[in-house]
């Protein structure tokens, strides 16, 4: 694992949007951000999943989270735009995005990818990180200093046989934290991506559904990269895709 000492209480005045928080990583995520200290923000496509981690913040005494139902498959440019001004207006500044929701789409020869299945994994895994992220930029920047984390994968550095649409996401995913961190570099933006390795989550049980589970990583086990992040400990990182396993 990412050999990174968590401090008590590092995250401390800070606010934190995390999209997929209804479960997963994103969960685990928001769980472990309150408990250090963070406000969070909770933006997934299903109530009653962020409802429950709102509840379990809320149950351990933590700051109240904030919670956004929206689906980043039909969500539009503006809903993004309004989302930033909101969150500039109750917050003041936001310290730190970790974009987690990702669509895996369905695995199958490259000749036979359906449009429809292509379409929704770019849309969701491309085209609305770029909308969220240029949204959210000038809330970022109200922040002395702020972090904005992509997700990657494996697949988005090497090309894998059948991973077609999520594969080709992630190589921009790849290309698209670059280019915003170049364009930041002397700001105090940083942005860089994680490659979660191969966790208990139910994207990786659709993908590998006769994979022996008690030998892969649990959410909490990959915690330490995900609040390095986003701790003023990374400050000077930027540019990078880090790996948690």
């Amino acid at each position: 694992m990412f050999d990174y000492q968590i401090q008590e209480n590092c995250l401390i005045n800070k606010t934190l949007l995390i999209t997929g928080a209804g479960d997963g990583i994103g969960r685990q995520a928001a769980i472990t951000y309150s408990k250090l200290g963070a406000t969070v923000i909770l933006l997934g496509k299903t109530v009653k999943k962020l409802e429950a981690v709102y509840d379990e913040i809320i149950n351990l005494d933590l700051a109240e989270p904030a919670i956004i139902p929206l689906d980043m498959k039909g969500a539009t440019k503006q809903n993004y735009i309004d989302m930033s001004n909101t969150i500039a207006e109750q917050f003041g500044k936001l310290d730190g995005v970790l974009l987690n929701a990702s669509m895996l789409g369905e695995l199958t020869p490259f000749s036979q990818i359906h449009e429809q299945i292509w379409q929704e994994v770019m849309r969701v895994n491309v085209t609305a990180q770029y909308l969220i992220t240029q949204a959210l930029i000038p809330t970022l920047q109200l922040a002395d200093s702020a972090s904005l984390v992509f997700t990657s994968s494996s697949v988005g550095k090497k090309g894998r046989a059948f991973w077609g649409p999520y594969s080709v996401s992630k190589f921009a995913t790849a290309g698209m934290m670059e280019v915003i961190a170049d364009e930041y570099e002397n700001s105090g933006l940083r942005t860089n991506a994680i490659n979660p390795g191969a966790t208990q989550t139910k994207m990786r049980s659709s993908a590998f559904p006769a994979e022996d589970k008690t030998t892969l990583a649990k959410p909490e086990d990959i915690m330490p990269l995900y609040v390095y992040l986003m701790s003023d400990d990374s400050i000077e990182v930027n540019g990078q895709t880090l790996n948690a396993q």
